[in-house]
């Protein structure tokens, strides 16, 4: 009789790793820009911290994002599928059910509220914007918002960043564009005199192009920002996997996210054009 209720307990142990192995695993299907470096970049070659784009065969996501996004998937047992999107495509993209959430660098600002329910703060800092300018520009010893009065500025389209650059007075406001990449270049090339940007992504590309310099406002002489900072988004209709995420997040310390950052503005200043 004991051999036959060892013999059922083994069976039933058994059939529960057989269950558990061959059972299909969660996916977290995450959107990506995949151009806003050091939280998101596309590579052409897998590397031991990046991830295959499901939506761009034979290229990879890297970014302080896509770490981020891979802790939560494994403490939420699940596959991380990453899909590149273009910015302006992330809200659509999400509500269609093509993604379970954006891990792109988003700001939780109230009017993107309208089409998403938005987790705590993952980023390391809190977020400061800047102006990149070219080192031969009469603006590279600029100090103020102020002395940008009279200059062409451009930023991304859709983008808290093109949306502050009226708080200069006098500023010409160029048409924005669609992605970093196309504003950094037209400073380089001296199309425009700057470019607002976000404190991190612009230092990442200071430190790639020596002609290419941000500035570095004093305290209360730089924008007024009315956020909380970078999140994660999700459905507004998805509490339970925003309540996972934040659960998630509140695993990962500061020293990690630190740590994380660091490691990440490394290997993109490595891999930027």
């Amino acid at each position: 009789m004991k051999k036959y209720i060892l013999m059922l307990a083994v069976l039933g142990i058994a059939g529960f790793y057989i269950h558990e192995y061959f059972a299909e695993k969660r996916i977290l299907r995450i959107g990506v820009e995949c151009d806003y470096a050091p939280n998101n970049w596309e590579e052409n070659q897998p590397s031991d911290s990046n991830f295959p784009i499901a939506n761009h065969q034979g290229f990879y996501a890297e970014g302080y994002d896509l770490q981020i996004a891979k802790l939560v998937a494994d403490e939420l047992h699940a596959n991380l599928e990453v899909k590149k999107i273009a910015w302006n495509d992330l809200p659509k993209a999400l509500n269609s059910n093509e993604i379970d959430a954006i891990f792109s660098g988003m700001l939780d600002t109230e009017a993107r509220r309208k089409f998403a329910a938005f987790s705590d703060v993952y980023d390391v800092v809190r977020t400061e914007y800047t102006i990149a300018v070219n080192t031969s520009s009469p603006y590279a010893n600029s100090k103020k918002l102020n002395d940008f009065a009279g200059a062409r500025l451009v930023a991304q389209k859709g983008t808290h960043l093109d949306d502050v650059i009226d708080q200069i007075e006098g500023v010409i406001h160029m048409p924005p564009v669609d992605t970093v990449t196309e504003m950094l270049d037209m400073v380089i090339k001296g199309e425009v005199d700057g470019t607002v940007i976000n404190l991190d992504t612009g230092q990442s590309y200071e430190r790639k192009h020596n002609n290419l310099r941000v500035i570095r406002f004093p305290e209360g002489e730089g924008f007024k920002l009315n956020f909380n900072g970078i999140c994660a988004g999700v459905r507004k209709k998805d509490t339970e996997l925003l309540n996972e995420i934040n659960a998630a997040l509140s695993k990962i310390s500061k020293r990690d996210r630190r740590r994380l950052m660091d490691r990440t503005i490394a290997r993109a200043i490595k891999a930027l054009p």
